[in-house]
């Protein structure tokens, strides 16, 4: 490893570490992204996770609050420029929507149900993107 991706590899561990607490399983490699896919089964809550200020001060904690209210079955996130290859998989699987990030995928046995891009969260008040993806998840966890 090159001092570079060492030292973004410090920088990004703090990012990494509060989705982790929160729940979350950090899918780092396109086995991890299509092993989870092939036995994600119910609600599966996706954050693809960035350095980004909007992720670090809207983003994560919205989502944090949010699985306060509704858990979903599953908590699982990649990391947009760090683990570049798990990203671009799990981004396979909805293929429909433009890349973003930081954004939040809601998956129901594996299929997209909704999708919160970038242009969601940057610019909103965190109680604001918390309402919304808590909105989002009890739908989705009801059917």
């Amino acid at each position: 490893m090159n001092a570079y991706d060492e030292y973004m590899k410090g920088i990004v561990q703090p990012m990494r570490q509060e989705l982790v607490d929160a729940g979350f399983t950090e899918l780092t490699t396109p086995d991890d992204v299509n092993e989870f896919m092939t036995s994600a089964n119910g609600v599966s809550l996706v954050v693809i996770n960035s350095v980004c200020g909007c992720a670090a001060g809207l983003a994560r904690p919205a989502v944090r609050q949010a699985i306060e209210e509704v858990k979903p079955d599953h908590l699982v996130t990649v990391f947009a420029g760090q683990d570049r290859e798990a990203t671009t998989a799990m981004r396979g699987f909805f293929e429909e929507v433009p890349a973003s990030s930081p954004s939040v995928a809601i998956l129901k046995d594996g299929q997209l149900e909704y999708f919160i891009p970038r242009d969601q969260i940057e610019g909103y008040p965190v109680e604001q993107i918390t309402e919304h993806l808590t909105g989002v998840l009890k739908q989705a966890c009801a059917k």
